[in-house]
C-alpha cells in the first residue's frame, strides 16, 4: 500500500455520512487532522444531494440510519454511472457475516466494524485511496494505449508502413493490454478471497458460539431426564399401593383424582419424558457438528475421520434437507465404505463438504421449480477406500474417494470445464459468487494434493468425485500456507 504524501491527501475529498452527531464530529477530526478535506452528511438523503453537487473521492457510510440505510444509499450510488467508481467503506456496528456479505455484494469496497480503532480507519482510507489510484491509472493508460493504435494505424496509411511493422506493433500493444488486465483481475479475485475468507470464518465463531451457550443447559436438561424418569417411576408406584390398599379413598381425594384424570396422567407422563429425551438428544448431536463444523483452521495436518466431517455437513443443513412447505423432504442415502482416517486440514474438508453438498440441495430445488410430474429428491453419498488413481503416476498412494450425487437439474456439457473456474456460476445474479467449487477446487488439488471432478446430465443430475490422498504429499504440507 502507497501511503498518501500529504500534498496529495490535502487534494483528497472524504465524504464522511452518519446520523450520529458524536461520531460524525470524532471521525471527521481524526480524518481531517490527517490532512484529508472532509464532508459531513447526516443522513442517506444529504449525503446522495451532497454526492450529486460535487462527487468525493472516497465515501465512509454508515448502515444503520433512519430513513434511508447505508444499504439503500450504496445501491444507489452503484447504478449511477457517474458515482459506481467511488470508493464505499461501511462503517458499523453489525457483525455478522450475513451483514459483510450483503455489504461487499451491494459494491462496498471495505467494512469496518465499530467501535473501530483509529489506525485502522486511516490504513484502510489509504489503501483505497490508493487502490482507486491505480485504477485511474490503468484507466489512464488504457486510454493512452487505445491512443498510441489509434496513431500508427493513422501512421500506417499516411508513410504506408510494411505489414510486418504494423503487426509487431499490435502485438506489443495486446500484450501490455493483456498484462494490465491480468494485473487488475489478480487484484480483484484477492480481494473476494478475502471476504469469502472472512465470512466462512465468522460462520465459523458463530457456530462456535451458539454451540458453548446451548452444550450446558441442554447437558443439564439431558443429565436430569433419566432421574425424572426414575422419580416418575417411585411415585407411580407409590400410587398403585394407595389404591391397592386404601381402595375407598376420601370424597375430596376422589375428586381431585377425576378432575385432574391422573390415569391419563400417570400413561402420558412417561411418553412425555421420552419425547424430551428424543428432543434433548437431536439438539446435543446439533451441538457437536456444530463445535466439530467450527473446530478451527488449522495450520498443520491432523488425522480424522472423513465420515464425522460429513455427518456434521449433513446436521447443519438439516433445515434445507428436511420437508418444506413447497416441497417433500430430501432424501439422504448414506453409503459409507470402510475407509481410514486421512491425514488432512479438517476445517478446510469442512468448507468443501458444506459447499457441495448446498449446491446439491440447490439443484434439487431448481428441478423442483420446473418439474410439473412428481419429483423423488434424493442426495447420495458414497466413500471407499482405492488403491490407485488413473490420473496419478504413483501408483503406491491410497486414496479415499468420496461420491456426493444429486439427482437435481444438472449441468450442460458445454460449460462442465468451467465450474470449478473463478467468478464461474450457473446460478441466478445475486445468487452465488462463482467462488465455491473454485475454492473448494483450491483445498482439495492445491492444498491436499488430492482431485476433484464432475460428472453431470442436464435434468438427471450431478456427481461429485472427490479423492483425498491418505497422507498429504510432502510437498503439499511444505507448500502450505
Amino acid at each position: 500500500m502507497l501511503p498518501q504524501s500529504p500534498s496529495i491527501a490535502s487534494k483528497v475529498d472524504i465524504l464522511i455520512v452518519d446520523d450520529e452527531p458524536t461520531n460524525l464530529r470524532v471521525l471527521s477530526t481524526i480524518v481531517r487532522s490527517h490532512g484529508y478535506q472532509v464532508r459531513q452528511a447526516t443522513s442517506g438523503i444529504v449525503a446522495l444531494r451532497a454526492i450529486r453537487i460535487q462527487p468525493p473521492d472516497l465515501i465512509l457510510l454508515d448502515i444503520l440510519m433512519p430513513e434511508m440505510d447505508g444499504y439503500q444509499v450504496c445501491e444507489q450510488l452503484k447504478s449511477n454511472s457517474q458515482t459506481r467508481d467511488i470508493p464505499i467503506i461501511f462503517l458499523s456496528s453489525l457483525v455478522s457475516g450475513m451483514d459483510k456479505a450483503k455489504a461487499f455484494q451491494l459494491g462496498g469496497a471495505d467494512y469496518i466494524a465499530k467501535p473501530f480503532q483509529i489506525e485502522e480507519v486511516l490504513a484502510r482510507i489509504d489503501y483505497q485511496l490508493t487502490l482507486r489510484t491505480l485504477q485511474v491509472q490503468l484507466q489512464h493508460k488504457n486510454e493512452q494505449l487505445r491512443e498510441q493504435n489509434e496513431q500508427l494505424k493513422q501512421e500506417m496509411k499516411i508513410r504506408q508502413q510494411t505489414e510486418v511493422e504494423l503487426r509487431l506493433s499490435e502485438a506489443q500493444l495486446q500484450a501490455r493490454t493483456q498484462q494490465l488486465q491480468q494485473a487488475l483481475d489478480e487484484l480483484k479475485l484477492t480481494q473476494t478471497q478475502l471476504v469469502q475468507s472472512e465470512k466462512m470464518s465468522s460462520l465459523g465463531r458463530i457456530a462456535a458460539g451458539i454451540a458453548h451457550e446451548i452444550n450446558n443447559p441442554i447437558g443439564f436438561i439431558y443429565g436430569n431426564l433419566d432421574y425424572a424418569s426414575e422419580y416418575m417411576k417411585v411415585l407411580r408406584n407409590i400410587i398403585n399401593l394407595y389404591n391397592q390398599h386404601y381402595p375407598q379413598p376420601h370424597p375430596e381425594i376422589l375428586n381431585t383424582i377425576q378432575v385432574s384424570e391422573l390415569d391419563f396422567v400417570l400413561q402420558d407422563f412417561p411418553k412425555v419424558l421420552e419425547s424430551m429425551q428424543v428432543g434433548a438428544e437431536r439438539i446435543r448431536d446439533i451441538v457437536l457438528s456444530m463445535r466439530y463444523f467450527s473446530s478451527g483452521e488449522q495450520a498443520y495436518t491432523q488425522q480424522d475421520d472423513i465420515h464425522k466431517g460429513l455427518d456434521s455437513a449433513l446436521v447443519i443443513l438439516q433445515s434445507r434437507i428436511k420437508e418444506q412447505t413447497n416441497r417433500v423432504a430430501i432424501e439422504v442415502k448414506k453409503e459409507y465404505g470402510e475407509i481410514p482416517s486421512v491425514n488432512c486440514y479438517p476445517g478446510q474438508l469442512n468448507h468443501v463438504f458444506m459447499n457441495l453438498l448446498s449446491n446439491a440441495v440447490d439443484a434439487i430445488e431448481e428441478k423442483l421449480k420446473i418439474l410439473e410430474e412428481p419429483f423423488h429428491p434424493v442426495i447420495k453419498i458414497c466413500t471407499q477406500l482405492s488403491n490407485s488413481s488413473k490420473e496419478c503416476q504413483d501408483q503406491n498412494i491410497k486414496w479415499v474417494e468420496i461420491r456426493i450425487v444429486d439427482n437435481g437439474i444438472g449441468i450442460g456439457p458445454q460449460i462442465q470445464s468451467s465450474i470449478f473456474d473463478p467468478f464461474f456460476t450457473t446460478k441466478p445474479v445475486g445468487k452465488g459468487t462463482g467462488l465455491g467449487l473454485f475454492i473448494s477446487y483450491s483445498i482439495i488439488v492445491e492444498q491436499h494434493g488430492g482431485q476433484l471432478l464432475c460428472n453431470s446430465e442436464i435434468g438427471k443430475g450431478t456427481e461429485i468425485l472427490i479423492r483425498l490422498p491418505v497422507e498429504v504429499p510432502q510437498a503439499v504440507k511444505s507448500g502450505y500456507h
